[in-house]
């Protein structure tokens, strides 16, 4: 087993307190040692232990990896139009998936499964060492089964999404689809799943709906996560603190009464600032669920209609100057943020014991990533300990 020396590291965030100043537990002037593709030592440069190799970080920052918790990667097709009649004063609708359904039942599994791994290496490269990756393009059991065994193929965080919106079959009957999504779809989606996920929106599943799919998704022994408080103020919170979800996403109409929920629960609120940005809508407000003393997590919420893109450096620059986070606060939120979206306790940190993913900045600060917006500072990456 052969360790290796990550020395002249300008600034470390490890994201332990314990480990150096404020939240992130920065390390300034620092080095790591990586050992079996995980963190082995962090600490200062002049205390570093002698290790079989080095390698020289060239003073620059180096951060964990990023974790983004909530992507919609397998589907063919674009939105392209649509996208551009938004751009030019229509208002956003949830129908729209149904476009992205017709063109990803169209579609190979080889041209699916090219699509998720061009956009999984697309965000590698910005710097996501983790990806999780959910169904809801395809809405009839072999199109979700196909998605997730293709998904699975691809990263190990893979979430059934059957309750995305009701397939175009069963637009006259949702209590069937329903029964279809807790029944045939469910079971032959579990083997490749982890997660259980709804669209509990108006225009999509209502509260008793999204109890029923969740519920039936946690008895088949996937945890549940929520799209939720999107559009509209809805149940979607309340139920995913209820059901004791891993998070709520989007989380952008939100009453008094959710933001206190979210606090006071483990249930990680995830805010997507990219589908805002696209569809020039409300944004979350994360500094009053900071202030709250929720648990935030910043994702990109990849997918062809209403946030496509990769890149959680640009999700990092607008929850900076459009949510009022702060450069420490997103920086924790895109990496151990989203772990604890994903209840991933190796991931997200640099500290002893963790998996090894560091992203490396051609800059000497992680405060860069949102002072100097749509520059490409990920200039390295290195998951599990090797440079990728």
């Amino acid at each position: 087993m052969s360790s290796t020396l990550v020395h002249n590291i300008a600034s470390l965030v490890t994201n332990d307190p314990e480990r150096g100043d404020g939240p992130l537990g920065l390390i300034r002037d620092a080095a790591l040692v990586v050992e079996d593709g995980k963190v082995a030592w962090v600490g200062p440069a002049q205390a570093a232990p002698p290790t079989d190799d080095a390698h020289d970080a060239q003073a620059r920052a180096v951060i964990p990896g990023f974790v983004d918790s909530h992507s919609h990667l397998v589907f063919a097709g674009d939105r392209t139009q649509e996208f551009n009649a938004r751009m030019s004063g229509q208002a956003y609708a949830a129908g729209g998936i149904r476009t992205t359904v017709a063109a990803t039942r169209a579609a190979s599994d080889e041209q699916l499964s090219a699509n998720v791994a061009r956009y999984i290496a697309e965000a590698l490269r910005q710097g996501t060492t983790t990806q999780e990756t959910k169904s809801g393009y395809g809405l009839t059991v072999a199109d979700e089964a196909r998605a997730l065994r293709i998904a699975a193929g691809h990263t190990d965080e893979v979430t059934y999404l059957g309750a995305h919106i009701l397939a175009p079959e069963y637009a006259d009957d949702p209590a069937g689809y329903v029964e279809l999504v807790t029944g045939e779809m469910l079971n032959a989606c579990a083997p490749y799943a982890r997660w259980v996920d709804v669209f509990c929106e108006k225009g999509a599943f209502d509260g008793d709906q999204a109890r029923a799919i969740l519920t039936a998704g946690k008895a088949a022994g996937l945890l549940p996560r929520v799209h939720a408080n999107q559009l509209t103020y809805g149940p979607g919170v309340q139920l995913a603190v209820e059901l004791e979800a891993a998070s709520a996403d989007h989380c952008t109409h939100l009453t008094d009464a959710d933001v206190d929920a979210l606090a006071n629960s483990a249930t990680v609120a995830t805010l997507l600032p990219g589908a805002e940005f696209s569809t020039r809508a409300q944004w979350p407000d994360a500094r009053r669920l900071l202030d709250a003393g929720a648990t935030v997590a910043l994702s990109t919420d990849c997918n062809p209609g209403s946030s496509f893109t990769s890149s959680m450096p640009f999700c990092i620059a607008l929850a900076v100057r459009d949510m009022k986070m702060t450069p420490d606060e997103v920086i924790w939120s895109a990496t151990a943020g989203g772990a604890a979206a994903l209840r991933r306790t190796d991931i997200g940190r640099l500290t002893p014991g963790a998996r090894a993913d560091l992203a490396f900045l051609d800059a000497p600060s992680h405060v860069h990533l949102a002072y100097r917006p749509g520059v490409p500072l990920v200039s390295e990456v290195w998951r599990a300990g090797r440079p990728v």
